[in-house]
């Protein structure tokens, strides 16, 4: 899905990667396939070895210190295919590499990892699908002023109404799939998946999966888990449909797989690093790398999710599938934004589960941006109580208060929460 002839279209993480490569000799971009590492790595590369390619990986088995000739930055693709690759990377850093020297790429973590982690010389950025400012829609709030805790003026509007969020999920934010529509676009997404079982598994992540139809039905019953906590004994009741449920085992081998080929972006639990909170839940919220991978695994459309139809297996939740997939997509783009103020993102919910806060921006000194998400146009006071819950409990560790929703203006309310479509945030 990569076209290297295509114009460049600039991402968020690009300012970092230019920041981190002018002050390191080593940076790896990391996610799953289709989501652009190739294509961002050779806006900056003058040597390419591509390990996905038969001959360049049969010379570079043979030879491994080849990979490290030529004019810097010098670009690995798909290291993982050659796992010693790291240490070789390693090695060359502690040798005294200068500044921008090498790029690794990977679309899977290999099932025996390198002798070395690599931390202190090779710097790991997560590369995901396209947030919503990047697929073309105008962002007028920033993440970034948010989370300064200044609580700035949020203005703006725009005219993307709920079909046209439904569209963007069902579409993809995998580039290479941008221009597609209808029957091709299903298609390819459906050959993605039909890839990742079959191919990317075994192949880039070297697990065997002894019974792909079982991984397949346990995905998509994952799927529609998506933006829930819901417990993996419940996912797995879910894809058996009352046939022979798979053992504990075989689902940590569907899990260990689906993650190391990145199919799987959870969002951790957020425990706040004093005890001013107790009694918080530590279950992950479900979700997949991309929404449009939920949506076609359970093979819904734009007609059933407007609807309401189109649940796929049955996995409780608060709400309809596009509610949860139109989450799925507020998640994915917060968690770029959230990587370029060096932010990172989690969930809240009690054990009890009478408080919940879908997610939580937290800056490195703790302090945090509370948000809900909203699938509504407009908000009630229902809608934050639970923030201004979490505001009377921590108070100014929560530098601002933010509902997300599918409305066309941007603004505060009366309270100081911040209203913000989601099409008007960004970075």
């Amino acid at each position: 899905m990569v076209n290297d002839r295509a114009p460049y279209q600039r991402r968020v993480l690009d300012d970092e990667l230019d920041e981190l490569m002018s002050a390191l000799p080593a940076v790896a971009l990391e996610g799953p396939k289709g989501v652009g590492k190739t294509r961002t790595a050779l806006e900056r590369a003058r040597t390419v070895h591509r390990l996905d390619d038969p001959g360049e990986f049969a010379v570079a088995r043979a030879d491994p210190s080849r990979l490290l000739e030529g004019p810097a930055p010098i670009l690995i693709d798909e290291w993982q295919r050659l796992p010693q690759t790291w240490d070789l990377v390693r090695r060359a850093v502690d040798a005294g590499a200068e500044p921008g020297s090498f790029m690794l790429t990977g679309s899977a973590q290999p099932s025996v990892p390198p002798t070395h982690s690599g931390a202190g010389r090779i710097v790991t950025l997560r590369m995901r699908p396209l947030a919503t400012s990047e697929r073309g829609w105008e962002p007028t709030v920033s993440l970034a002023s948010l989370l300064e805790g200044t609580q700035p003026p949020v203005r703006g509007a725009t005219e993307v109404a709920l079909a046209d969020y439904t569209a963007e999920i069902l579409t993809s934010g995998f580039p290479g799939l941008r221009s597609l529509s209808g029957r091709a676009l299903r298609a390819q997404l459906r050959g993605y998946v039909e890839r990742v079982v079959d191919r990317d598994i075994p192949d880039d992540a070297g697990v065997v999966i002894r019974n792909p139809a079982a991984l397949r039905r346990w995905m998509a019953a994952y799927a529609a888990a998506s933006s829930t906590t819901a417990a993996l004994a419940t996912i797995s009741d879910a894809a058996s449909a009352g046939g022979h449920r798979p053992s504990k085992k075989t689902i940590r081998s569907f899990r260990d797989a689906l993650s190391r080929v990145w199919m799987l972006d959870e969002v951790p639990a957020w425990i706040p690093g004093n005890n001013r909170l107790s009694e918080l839940g530590r279950a992950p919220k479900h979700q997949l790398a991309d929404p449009a991978l939920a949506a076609q695994l359970l093979g819904v459309q734009a007609a059933s999710l407007l609807s309401g139809e189109g649940a796929g297996a049955s996995i409780p939740r608060n709400g309809t599938l596009l509610g949860a997939l139109f989450e799925s997509l507020a998640a994915l783009s917060l968690r770029i934004y959230a990587t370029r103020s060096d932010a990172r993102v989690g969930h809240l919910r009690t054990a009890r589960g009478r408080q919940e806060i879908d997610l939580i921006v937290e800056r490195a000194d703790g302090r945090v941006v509370a948000v809900e998400v909203k699938l509504a146009q407009t908000v009630s006071g229902r809608d934050s109580r639970n923030l201004e819950w979490l505001r009377s409990r921590l108070g100014d560790q929560v530098l601002d208060r933010v509902v997300i929703t599918t409305g066309r203006s941007a603004y505060r309310q009366a309270d100081g929460v911040a209203v913000v479509p989601l099409a008007l945030l960004g970075p």
